[in-house]
């Protein structure tokens, strides 16, 4: 493997102060004279180990967006997954292939997999990254733990807690013992973390809970792609192509179709809105659409027979980026979601966006500029401010101007430096 390039910084006594910059540190072993301070600051490389890649949700579009920017901005970073599914395509992707492999039970688009940690090991022997980052708790983060521990050398390990499952496991469930155990199981995988990314404030908050100390946990600047999703894909003809009601106003939900994202008050919510419609001759047309696939699909479409819902399956690439911007505002009413991707996503391309007050996806919206914040567990709240949206195109179309320019301060590209300046900092510092 050719050396790590590096960069030799000089400066005379006092240039730092002058500047207002804090001096370089100095590593052990390097001799300096006293007029010159010098530095050798190689490139950080980071190993990413992640469950989800070739899967269809927020995580994996975050990671894959990662990648990218890495790729574009010259940086070292090897993605490792573990999976029979087709990965994207990238130079920087590492897709080890697992030993067994079995469709998830209630998700058969999902897979549990026993991922080869030897194999896991000699990679990072070979590779030798700087930090390893865990991006998911499950079989390919885990292999990616022990991994680390196998291959020596004492690479320091950080992640991201993307899915708060203490809150999964108590909105799904309601049994105290079943959310502590899985409160207990997220203290034990992330106990060996020196640094824990969260996506936002309310689960920083939900890891200090848990009894993790606040300076090992970091914020992620929230970021969405603002060149996908954007108004200029906006194409109405795309309804008709997808059968769908070309005239009627488009409410979409996006993400996975499952009860834990609250979906049982969007049916309740969305047959409440229709019956108001119904009511009124002089109301126009609207149409539930839902993107996406999950265990809860099937009974969700007896639940909504004859209700005007459209149910699209998955979407993907510059198809999503037009139903996005063609539909005429988001609903997303899961109370477990770390920040919501989809959130993002909508109001960059130009759509207001009806959320609850619990989870992430507040601290991205505006509420009442760029949607609407409502009670998580309130169907009437719910069906008010659907039917009044759907009556009121001025100002649907004002707030999704704002969503869209409110967006443009989270770029993708910001979070990412982001994301790699904290593992930089974090090795400068001394705190990995």
């Amino acid at each position: 493997m050719p050396p790590r390039r590096g960069a030799i910084f000089a400066s005379m006594e006092g240039a730092n102060d002058e500047l207002g910059v804090a001096p370089p540190t100095r590593r052990p072993g390097l001799q300096c004279s006293s007029l010159v301070a010098c530095y050798y600051a190689p490139p950080v490389r980071l190993m990413l180990f992640t469950d989800t890649l070739a899967d269809v949700n927020g995580v994996s579009r975050f990671v894959c967006d990662m990648g990218r920017c890495a790729r574009g901005s010259g940086r070292d970073l090897t993605i490792v997954t573990s999976t029979r599914l087709n990965c994207p395509d990238g130079a920087n992707i590492v897709n080890l292939r697992p030993r067994l492999a079995r469709p998830m039970p209630g998700y058969p688009n999902l897979e549990l997999v026993t991922p080869p940690v030897a194999r896991a090991a000699r990679l990072i022997r070979e590779r030798r990254p700087d930090i390893i980052h865990i991006s998911t708790p499950g079989p390919v983060g885990l292999a990616g733990r022990i991994a680390a521990k196998r291959a020596g050398g004492g690479v320091p390990i950080a992640g991201v807690y993307h899915t708060d499952f203490p809150a999964y496991i108590e909105h799904l469930f309601g049994d105290d013992a079943l959310t502590w155990l899985s409160g207990a199981a997220m203290r034990w995988f992330y106990g060996p973390f020196t640094r824990i990314f969260t996506r936002s404030a309310q689960f920083a908050r939900s890891l200090h809970h848990l009894g993790f100390h606040c300076r090992r946990i970091t914020r992620l600047r929230p970021g969405t792609n603002i060149a996908t999703f954007h108004p200029r894909f906006r194409d109405p003809r795309i309804w008709e192509r997808l059968e769908c009601n070309p005239i009627a106003v488009k409410i979409l939900y996006c993400g996975r179709v499952s009860i834990e994202k609250n979906l049982p008050l969007l049916v309740r919510a969305w047959r409440g809105t229709q019956s108001r419609l119904r009511s009124d001759p002089k109301a126009p047309r609207a149409q539930l659409v839902i993107v996406g696939d999950g265990p809860y699909r099937a009974q969700m479409e007896r639940d909504l027979a004859g209700s005007g819902a459209c149910f699209l399956g998955f979407r993907h690439g510059p198809e999503l980026s037009a139903i996005y911007a063609s539909s005429d505002f988001l609903v997303f009413p899961s109370v477990t979601d770390t920040l919501g991707q989809t959130v993002m996503e909508a109001q960059a391309s130009g759509i207001p966006v009806v959320i609850t007050d619990r989870g992430g996806p507040r601290e991205v919206v505006r509420n009442g500029q760029t949607g609407l914040v409502l009670p998580g567990h309130t169907p009437r709240a719910w069906i008010d401010a659907i039917h009044k949206l759907i009556h009121d195109a001025p100002r649907r179309q004002a707030m999704g101007a704002a969503a869209h320019a409110f967006m443009q301060s989270h770029s993708i590209h910001d979070s990412f430096e982001h994301w790699w300046r904290t593992h930089e900092q974090s090795l400068t510092d001394g705190r990995m």
